[in-house]
């Protein structure tokens, strides 16, 4: 499978299955846009008004070589190779603890409803979160790095629990030889210097809530009674990245319908002094105002196209910043079957409620026909693990012919039930998005290794 495109002046072609990319000239470029349908004779014919013939001749033998070492047009070996998950023991390395269903803020966009996940405000307590511990300790088999993010909700709101359960995972990875990896979601209306320099001690990674400019944040970020967060919380971010090397977290934003032009709020905090950012787009049904539209494609695409060229120029300036959704590994990366099968909900990942329920991630929380068990019986609705495990780019019609198969790995399957009522289906406007994050994101190396 082929991807061609153009971008900033850049003749991109991505070969699917091997991965590999070329940019190559406008001859090249034209010639493999017709090399599986004609023989060379053929496609000599067709562009010889446009290129000398010699010119075709030599680009034609340029390509035959590349088919022939296998890095374009190259056979897809993965389709027929996804193990089964339910023909070994389940193995749970990572989870989401819903520490807190309770917020501080009242974002307009909130999928939680305010932090309450649409049910009641509880703060987990440490013995729900201890057995949650030492659930994921008892079903994570031989792998010895485990992931506990803190959630929310506001997990500061219940933040004496955090430190006890930051604690009592520190004890148990002795005892079990494990190794926890220990993450943080935060609005930062609590954060405090304590809380910061336990961070620094103990989170692998800390994600900072703030979407851009000051306008365009405290318009979807307020707090209850109306009032905006920006100024309260943009110094202390700033020092909490500082305080933290500038690595190991991110500033995490979403834009809406209301600010299409979302690549001046990453512009914005790259300016403030953010060198980790991530901009998102907004997931919502149409009924809401602020909910993305098919309309608003071409202008969001631009934007992307703007950002990446900016950020060529930054980073060749000397003054560079990492996006989240640029960020792309063409040498390495997740193995083969990772981005085959992707993220893990329901399988290796799991969500926790205050009250100790598991559901596949959190985005499934508060839907009982995704509750699976609790972390005191384990899960006993495997079939819903099975039914996330039978979940890959291969399962997904929509996926199979998709040259960004394997670089989203099927997108959130999340957001393919809440807008097609089927995990195996794909949310459409954010497939728009993602494949055009990736077409950017492979221009920027292109750039950068000119």
């Amino acid at each position: 499978m082929i991807h061609q495109y153009k971008n900033n002046g850049y003749n991109i072609v991505l070969d699917v299955n091997s991965g590999a990319v070329h940019v190559v000239d406008d001859v090249t470029y034209d010639i493999i846009s017709l090399y599986e349908d004609n023989s060379p004779e053929e496609i000599v014919e067709k562009l010889s008004r446009t290129y000398p013939k010699e010119e075709l001749a030599e680009s034609l033998g340029e390509i035959r070589e590349l088919v022939d070492d296998g890095v374009l047009f190259s056979p897809d070996i993965y389709e027929d190779c996804i193990p089964s998950r339910t023909d070994s023991p389940a193995v749970v390395k990572a989870l989401c603890l819903h520490i807190a269903h309770d917020c501080n803020l009242a974002c307009r966009y909130c999928f939680a409803g305010e932090g309450e996940y649409h049910g009641r405000r509880e703060l987990m307590s440490f013995e729900v979160g201890r057995q949650a511990l030492d659930f994921l300790i008892a079903n994570s088999g031989h792998r010895r790095n485990l992931e506990v993010d803190f959630f929310g909700g506001e997990p500061l709101m219940n933040w004496e629990v955090v430190k006890e359960l930051v604690a009592y995972g520190r004890e148990q990875e002795k005892l079990h030889d494990k190794n926890f990896r220990f993450t943080l979601t935060t609005n930062g209306v609590l954060l405090t210097d304590e809380i910061m320099d336990f961070c620094n001690k103990e989170m692998s990674n800390v994600v900072l809530s703030i979407d851009g400019r000051k306008e365009v944040n405290d318009h979807m970020r307020p707090f209850r009674k109306g009032a905006g967060s920006y100024d309260l919380i943009v110094p202390r971010f700033l020092r909490f990245a500082e305080s933290r090397g500038q690595e190991r977290y991110y500033v995490r934003g979403t834009y809406t319908h209301y600010n299409p032009d979302f690549s001046e709020d990453v512009l914005h905090l790259a300016d403030l002094g953010f060198e980790q950012i991530s901009v998102e787009p907004v997931v919502a049904e149409d009924s809401e105002e602020y909910a993305l539209r098919e309309s608003d494609l071409p202008q969001l695409f631009g934007e992307y196209d703007k950002l990446a060229a900016e950020m060529i120029r930054r980073e060749k300036e000397g003054r560079g910043f990492n996006f989240f959704h640029f960020m792309i590994d063409l040498e390495g990366g997740p193995c083969a079957i990772k981005r085959l099968s992707g993220c893990g909900s329901g399988t290796e990942y799991l969500a926790v409620t205050p009250w100790g329920d598991l559901y596949p991630c959190h985005q499934f929380v508060g839907n009982e026909e995704f509750l699976m068990g609790n972390v005191w019986e384990g899960v006993t609705r495997t079939d819903i693990r099975e039914e996330f495990s039978g979940c890959n780019v291969c399962t997904r019609e929509k996926c199979r012919g998709c040259f960004a198969k394997f670089y989203c790995s099927g997108g959130c399957a999340a957001n393919s039930y809440h807008f097609k009522g089927d995990i195996h289906d794909a949310y459409d406007i954010g497939c728009e998005l993602q494949k055009k994050r990736i077409e950017c994101a492979i221009m920027i190396k292109a750039a950068l290794a000119d």
